[in-house]
């Protein structure tokens, strides 16, 4: 297909805590410069938390930055020593500056490739799904092997990552401690496999983890949550307990001694997802296994609301007001 000189694509051109310095403006439309590279006309792209890191400067980013992560669409371009993709192939990956109507991928490593006959509606789950699903995928294989039996701490239980874990964490048989702030969230994690519920702003936290487990702690703590709750979250492992720390939803976690670790020998983590699927293998073996989780209807993924490309502010203010529930995606214009 011809291949437009601009395109249409959200970037931040400053940072800030509000939502001024996002911008949908006409930019470059990327181009094959090295033989590896690969062009894919987006269809759909998830919207995911970490977006807000960067316009806050949380993250670092060289700005104009165009924000995205992950997307569904078709190969338009590649380069001459791509030999596992074709151009018209449909596919689903993981890549910077997602929120445009093209995106340039440095190599075909974090490219899967779709059937033909995928649909548009497996297309929207697997924009949803992507980094969430490989993110919960890897963290109960990798960062903690969550076994039958295992006690789990799991905060913001009702996002879309956390709706994830909830069922994946059940299918391990693992007794999973939910914590939300509403009953209506709760509600809805427990509907995905939560056995345990904590109303984080009716309940305290520690105190009900401590009644839950009979005054043991946790086996493992999944905290995105970030200052607020680690201090909590610390008092609730057990011994020889696991820290993941993942998000920073309240701000980054201060320094502090890594003696803190000591009294109960706790192991903290502060994985990253492209730690697990660094290699083709690896992204490979898990996304096979993420699809035929959601094919097999075995994983449900829920999408809370499908919103325009240029409506990406409103989908921002929704996500980072913790007033949606599962995983909010945005329709590229075709």
């Amino acid at each position: 297909m011809s291949i437009p000189q601009s395109q249409k694509v959200l970037l931040i051109d400053g940072l800030s805590e509000g939502y001024e310095v996002i911008k949908y403006e006409d930019f470059a439309t990327p181009i094959i410069v090295t033989d590896d590279e690969v062009i894919i006309k987006n269809r759909y792209t998830g919207v995911n938390y970490i977006e807000s890191y960067f316009r806050k400067g949380i993250y670092p980013a060289e700005l104009p930055y165009v924000l995205g992560r992950e997307a569904v669409g078709t190969v338009v371009a590649i380069g001459k020593s791509v030999r596992d993709l074709k151009v018209g192939d449909k596919v689903s990956y993981i890549a910077g500056a997602t929120f445009a109507q093209f995106t340039k991928v440095p190599n075909s490593t974090h490219v899967f490739k779709l059937p033909d006959t995928t649909s548009t509606e497996q297309l929207k789950l697997y924009a949803a799904g992507m980094i969430q699903g490989l993110t919960a995928l890897t963290f109960v294989n990798e960062a903690y092997d969550v076994k039958k039996g295992d006690y789990v701490l799991l905060y913001a239980a009702a996002g879309g990552v956390g709706l994830i874990f909830n069922q994946l964490l059940r299918m391990r048989g693992a007794h999973t401690i939910a914590v939300a702030s509403t009953n209506e969230k709760l509600s809805l994690a427990k509907e995905n496999g939560a056995e345990f519920l904590i109303n984080s702003k009716e309940d305290n936290i520690l105190e009900k983890v401590q009644q839950i487990t009979k005054g043991n702690g946790v086996d493992v703590a999944f905290d995105s949550v970030g200052k607020d709750t680690f201090e909590t979250t610390l008092s609730c492992l057990k011994r020889k307990g696991t820290f993941v720390s993942y998000g920073n939803a309240s701000g980054p976690v201060p320094p502090f001694p890594l003696s803190r670790l000591s009294p109960k020998n706790i192991r903290l983590l502060r994985p990253q997802l492209f730690g697990y699927v660094a290699q083709a293998d690896e992204f490979r073996h898990y996304t096979e296994e993420l699809i035929s989780l959601i094919d097999s209807g075995k994983l449900n993924i829920k999408l809370f609301k499908i919103y325009q490309l240029y409506d990406y502010v409103q989908a921002a203010k929704d996500i980072e007001s913790r007033s949606t529930t599962g995983k909010l995606i945005l329709e590229v214009p075709q």
